[in-house]
This record gives C-alpha cells, sequence and structure tokens, in this order.
C-alpha cells in the first residue's frame, strides 16, 4: 500500500544484499510536520528491516547511513522515526519533543524521533506528524 501512495519515493526505497540475498530493507515517505496551516515538508522512516539472522552485524545500520545520505542529497532536511529508543540514538535521532514535533497519537517520548539532516533545519519547527494513510491501516 506504501508504494502506491503518493508519499512513496522509489529512489528512497533501498535493500541491503549480502551474498546475492536481500538481507534489509528500509523506506522513506514524504510527511508534512503541521502546526496549524503551516506545513515543513520532511521524511519519515518505516518500515526498516533486517533478518533476524543478519541482525547484530551493522548491516541496518550501514543501510539507515545510506539512506540519510541519499534523502540530504534528494535536498531532504530532516527525518522522523518512531523506533528503538536504544537504536535509532546511535543514527543521529533524538527526541521529536527536543523540536517540539509530536506524533499524531500518544507513544512514549524516547521513541519518537527526529534527525536534522541539514543542521538547524528543525530550529523553528513544532507541530504533529501525521503518517501517510497506509500506517493506519491494521
Amino acid at each position: 500500500m506504501l508504494r502506491s501512495d503518493p508519499a512513496y519515493l522509489p529512489e528512497l526505497s533501498l535493500v541491503a544484499v549480502v551474498d546475492e540475498q536481500i538481507c534489509a530493507h528500509l523506506l522513506f515517505t514524504r510527511i508534512d510536520i503541521e502546526a496549524g496551516q503551516e506545513r515543513f515538508p520532511a521524511l519519515a522512516l518505516a518500515p526498516m528491516a533486517v533478518l533476524p539472522e543478519k541482525q547484530n552485524q551493522g548491516i541496518g545500520s550501514k543501510l539507515v547511513q545510506f539512506g540519510l545520505e541519499q534523502a540530504r542529497q534528494l535536498g531532504f532536511t530532516a527525518v522522523i522515526v518512531l523506533g528503538w529508543p536504544e537504536y535509532y540514538p546511535r543514527c543521529g535521532f533524538r527526541p521529536a519533543s527536543r523540536w517540539e514535533i509530536r506524533a499524531p497519537f500518544p507513544v512514549p517520548d524516547p521513541v519518537f524521533m527526529a534527525l536534522e539532516l541539514i543542521l538547524g533545519a528543525l530550529k523553528n519547527v513544532r507541530g504533529a506528524v501525521p503518517y501517510t494513510q497506509p500506517f493506519y491501516i491494521i
């Protein structure tokens, strides 16, 4: 469903291949941080997965770093992720509350994170992050 959504960016749907086997995938989609009528374009990092037998080998972290660099080169300035607070900070993510950015639903503060791809990109940005519709389908 994400691939058919207008927020989908095929150039930011990435895989890691080890020994000719796809072992990890991540996807960035367009989102907006909304504060009333103002909108700030950003990216959501989700989903991300690494095969269990390939975890804890640095593959996921390398894929995330590669994806963040690709996003930066495409002109994006910030990324939001809802994920493990033990994992994503090693990739540079910090609690989004630091910038007064919040999820559109209740989540613990440490799991909702943001990253500036360009230093200061989120300086004057605050508001909520409604995800694209496919994220709400269970």
